[in-house]
């Protein structure tokens, strides 16, 4: 689209926005955010296709003016929080959607590679998970409690370590995308290849269903959220090699500020698993049908976050752009 047709397009929209920022026309919230997302949209294509045009300098001028001006008392940033994770980081999952799946699937192969090793050499667990870890699965699948691990020491203190442990995970996972994607794809591909050794190993000793039920109570948003670090990696390490109509310094701030937004998105997922890691899956003999409900539950809060509702913020917008147009 040539500039000229794009301001003609969205300026209505844009000077609706400057109007409700200096409250000459003062607009319901619902109507605002949508505004907001829409010129924040509007930057993203200026800044991809006009990146020293007058329109990119405006645009961000006024994406500056509505962080400042729109949330300037006490009341109104607890609405910026809110806005924060209703609006805004749904919005930026929606446009890197591939990153996701990209993530996801490498981490999906590496899984089948771990699980099929273990059934190439019994011994490649060891390798893996080192002995000691072994060793005691083993003898809590003897007592018959193949998920004992998980009450072997304090819930406190299990959850203070277990969630730092996994949000280091995470975030070394986007930060290393620095050094170009490859690295996070390798650490995705290293967790997944343990996970598939892991799995592999119970369902060997013919206790998958049971060990199954109990690892994937925090599983689901431990595994996934570490998939979501992976995905904040590789737009990292894109945005380092392939920066397009950006300079290489603009293209890695932008990688950057994006990723880090992933990213944190994952902190209060990360708090679940580790809490219910450590309160939780301790309850290692529970019915099944009280862990596959668990498990099904945190199942559908991540995919409705992180994949259906940014659609629906999409759809939103579109249907709004529709109505301006009329």
């Amino acid at each position: 689209m040539r500039e000229a047709a794009f301001i003609k397009k969205n300026k209505e929209r844009w000077s609706n926005f400057e109007t409700a920022l200096k409250n000459i026309k003062p607009l319901v919230p619902d109507e605002l955010a949508d505004l907001y997302l829409q010129v924040i949209n509007d930057l993203s294509f200026s800044q991809t296709y006009y990146p020293k045009s007058k329109t990119t300098i405006y645009l961000n001028d006024l994406a500056r003016k509505a962080h400042f001006s729109i949330y300037k008392n006490k009341k109104e940033n607890s609405g910026r929080i809110i806005d924060f994770w209703k609006y805004e980081l749904p919005f930026l999952f929606r446009g890197y959607q591939k990153d996701l799946l990209l993530s996801f699937i490498i981490f999906l192969v590496s899984v089948a590679i771990g699980f099929f090793s273990v059934y190439q050499n019994i011994d490649f667990t060891r390798i893996i998970l080192g002995d000691n870890y072994v060793d005691t699965t083993i003898e809590n699948i003897k007592n018959g409690d193949p998920a004992g691990i998980y009450h072997s020491s304090s819930a406190i203190e299990m959850f203070i370590t277990i969630t730092l442990n996994n949000i280091r995970v995470g975030f070394n996972a986007f930060v290393s995308g620095i050094l170009t994607p490859a690295v996070p794809i390798a650490l995705l591909f290293y967790n997944g290849v343990m996970l598939g050794a892991f799995d592999g190993f119970f369902i060997q000793h013919e206790v998958g269903i049971r060990a199954n039920s109990i690892i994937w109570i925090h599983g689901v948003f431990e595994i996934f959220v570490i998939v979501v670090c992976g995905s904040a990696g590789i737009i990292l390490g894109k945005s380092v090699l392939f920066p397009k109509t950006f300079s290489r310094l603009q293209s890695i701030k932008k990688g950057f500020y994006d990723g880090m937004k992933i990213c944190f998105s994952t902190l209060p997922f990360f708090i679940c698993a580790g809490f219910l890691e450590s309160f939780v899956s301790r309850y290692s003999t529970m019915p099944l049908a009280v862990a596959f409900s668990i498990i099904i539950v945190s199942l559908c809060i991540i995919v409705f976050y992180y994949i259906i509702y940014p659609r629906q913020i999409e759809k939103k917008i579109n249907q709004y752009d529709s109505k301006k147009e009329i």
